[in-house]
């Protein structure tokens, strides 16, 4: 079995989003993250760049990189959250 490095799962997915249909991208965006999340992204973004706007390329990366964290947080959580129903199921 090949087992894709992160960088290589990033690559893929950028890939993805690249080409799919605006609409299609947007629904995906709403499922998954939420309006009021979509909005606060948005406007973090504005006000981070607003800041200095030299420095496009390194915030964007910034902001990249935000993203993956926030989502290694949130699926750490999860286990956590589940392991904790798990371990009252066996009391």
């Amino acid at each position: 079995m090949d087992v894709k490095s992160k960088k290589d799962l990033a690559v893929d997915f950028i890939n993805a989003i690249r080409t799919m249909d605006p609409a299609a991208l947007n629904a995906l965006i709403v499922k998954e993250a939420g309006e009021d999340l979509a909005q606060f992204f948005l406007n973090y973004s504005a006000n981070l760049i607003s800041k200095d706007p030299s420095r496009v390329l390194e915030n964007t990366s910034s902001l990249m990189l935000m993203g993956y964290l926030i989502r290694t947080y949130e699926e750490k959580n999860t286990q956590n959250q589940k392991g904790l129903f798990q371990s009252y199921a066996y009391a």
